[in-house]
């Protein structure tokens, strides 16, 4: 049975936008917020007043929203990031809110605050606590690496009920930046992504709503991790278009940059009939098209409402390690001109490797798609 991959013409006008934003918006001051770490980039609150920017931000399909983080993060990953109402926090709010709490915080920016000092990969180590008291939660613990903490109006908190069940108390709460108690630490010096703010957080005695508790409060020992790879499986795919648009970029320069110095790219002869570079070029744009279309299914399993979690895994596992190669590759088949800063090559290089790391490592995707494959649980396979 023929499996027809061309774009609708609804899907093909909203990519045309989120082009034209990448085009006009981002590419011009890429490199200015790269040099100019931690600055809010103020160019983006007109973006934001924009009708369009609704549009890109409030997708009508997870295959839309895919689609679109694709063409912006051509343009600049951390731009990206940092697009108010487009934060991580926001994804995870759709993936496990009640309609009620869908409507009140999903057109809020959110920030995604998981990772902990002892607690990296491995969200079942998060020790930070919410206590119910009456008819709020006290929140205490620390996180850091949050993306856009430092700047979004919320902060979706992961912390555990009762650190007795394990894994399966793990909930998601959503928390006001301005709510007492909530301390930003710092902002971190990263290797790449720098338009985005990425912070540490102190949360001492922070008391929210119970509603602010996303999805069920009830603790499942039997469904125990669920809730929370629910978020993971709705990310994940989000992840693997940030790499896709970032490779892609270089990708288009680097065949500009080989043309240019004569290096012939065919389709019509094998790659082992043509130049060293062409070579090249042909295997990283074939992974490239491999991740493209594995991307694509797992958003889609989301929105035809199909588990995807070992799909989600593999391409965000996939997209990472191909940004990552094709950048690097890039900038070493462009020479010195690919390492200096007369491109943004090496910027690509540097804002790709987070696409292999937040989210679940490449080797927290491998351990995920094993278990999935072999159906084992993680007390099984570790």
């Amino acid at each position: 049975m023929p499996i027809n991959l061309e774009l609708s013409k609804d899907l093909e006008a909203a990519v045309q936008k989120a082009h034209k934003v990448a085009t006009d918006v981002f590419r011009p001051i890429s490199r200015k917020y790269d040099i100019a770490e931690h600055e809010y980039p103020s160019e983006l609150d007109a973006f934001g007043a924009d009708p369009v920017a609704k549009e890109l931000l409030y997708p009508d399909s997870n295959v839309e929203a895919v689609l679109n983080i694709l063409e912006l993060c051509w343009g600049d990953l951390g731009l990206t990031l940092t697009i108010p109402g487009n934060g991580l926090g926001n994804a995870a709010i759709a993936a496990v809110a009640t309609p009620e709490q869908l409507e009140k915080f999903g057109g809020e920016w959110a920030a995604m605050a998981i990772t902990e000092p002892e607690a990296g990969s491995d969200s079942a180590a998060i020790k930070t606590t919410a206590t119910l008291d009456g008819d709020e939660y006290v929140i205490n613990g620390e996180k850091i690496f949050a993306t856009a903490g430092a700047r979004a109006k919320n902060i979706v908190v992961w912390a555990s009920v009762d650190p007795s069940a394990g894994r399966a108390a793990i909930k998601s709460f959503v928390v006001p930046r301005d709510t007492p108690g909530v301390k930003l630490v710092r902002v971190e010096h990263k290797l790449g992504i720098k338009a985005s703010d990425t912070a540490a957080i102190l949360f001492e005695n922070v008391r929210v709503p119970k509603e602010n508790l996303l999805g069920s409060p009830e603790v499942n020992v039997e469904k125990g991790f669920a809730g929370v790879m629910q978020t993971f499986d709705n990310t994940r795919p989000i992840v693997a278009a940030q790499a896709l648009g970032v490779a892609r970029a270089a990708l288009e320069q680097l065949r500009e940059i080989l043309e240019k110095e004569g290096v012939e790219i065919s389709y019509d002869k094998g790659a082992y009939n043509q130049q060293s570079a062409a070579a090249d070029f042909l295997a990283l744009e074939a992974d490239w098209e491999a991740a493209y279309l594995l991307t694509l299914k797992s958003a889609w399993l989301i929105d035809a409402k199909k588990p995807n979690s070992k799909e989600a895994s593999i391409a965000k596992a996939k997209a990472g390690r191909t940004a990552t190669a094709v950048t690097l590759k890039a900038v070493e088949l462009a020479g010195l001109y690919g390492y200096s800063q007369q491109a943004l090559l090496e910027k690509w290089a540097r804002d790709a490797k987070i696409t292999d790391i937040y989210e679940g490592t490449q080797q927290i995707q491998q351990l995920i798609i094993a278990r999935r494959t072999l159906n084992l649980t993680s007390a099984q396979l570790k």
